[in-house]
């Protein structure tokens, strides 16, 4: 049976793929005890459960790996959904891991680099970059002059300007630096690609979280002194440091 190509042709457009960039939770894994995995995720939701709650995440096993240390994967996988989270990766698995993961309907992300996902004491990963591009400096600047309201989500491939208040509930994601001058209540992640020397800087800092290249605090670390306070946010030794302006 033939098809007539002016039908095809005239056919309304139903989709489209687009390139997307966005920032993931990447869960690294160094003990395959899931007694002390489902714990410890239950004290990392209980800090900031409005972040965490649904919140896409990339497992990485690349540590457990080199530990020759074998986790149950659906049993896992099982366990953090019923935390309300929702694993859209893996990285760092071996072939059985991967074939699991594939079973599970969850994708297999390659490692890049070669580098290693163990983190310092005091750094939490957040953006899944393996990768440390160096920041794109033809990046134009991205400027907002209406307030970002709850819900909404900005993406600036260089630096991002907001000349109103970031409310809470959002989440506003740049490359380069982040400029904020009014209140900052939502989320704010600079250096998204991997820029250690991104910053940030607020005239009132009210934040859920902040982020610099993959380094992050939320609300509930963040010290009572700096609160309603125009600040700067960098990073330094891979901790975030905040300072008054």
């Amino acid at each position: 049976m033939s098809t007539d190509p002016q039908k095809t042709s005239s056919s309304p457009q139903a989709l489209e793929f687009k390139s997307s960039t966005f920032s993931v939770p990447v869960l690294v894994l160094f003990n395959n005890s899931l007694q002390h995995i489902e714990q410890q995720l239950q004290e990392k939701i209980a800090l900031a459960p409005d972040f965490f709650k649904h919140s896409p995440i990339l497992l990485d096993l690349q540590e457990l790996n080199k530990r020759n240390l074998d986790v149950p994967l659906a049993v896992l996988v099982k366990a953090i959904r019923e935390l309300n989270l929702l694993p859209i990766g893996l990285r760092g698995g071996n072939a059985v891991q991967n074939r699991q993961a594939l079973e599970l309907g969850i994708p297999v992300h390659a490692l890049h680099g070669g580098g290693s996902s163990q983190e310092n004491a005091k750094t939490k990963t957040l953006a899944a970059t393996p990768e440390q591009p160096a920041p794109n400096e033809d990046a134009s600047t991205l400027l907002i002059t209406q307030p970002v309201r709850s819900g909404q989500r900005v993406y600036s491939h260089g630096d991002l300007i907001v000349l109103a208040t970031v409310s809470s509930g959002t989440e506003i994601m740049a490359e380069g630096n982040i400029h904020v001058y009014g209140s900052l209540r939502g989320r704010a992640l600079a250096g998204v690609q991997g820029n250690e020397k991104a910053r940030i800087f607020c005239s009132d800092l009210q934040a859920e979280l902040i982020s610099i290249a993959g380094i992050y605090k939320v609300s509930e670390d963040l010290s009572k002194e700096f609160r309603h306070k125009p600040v700067q946010i960098y990073l330094q030794d891979h901790s975030l440091i905040i300072k008054e302006i």
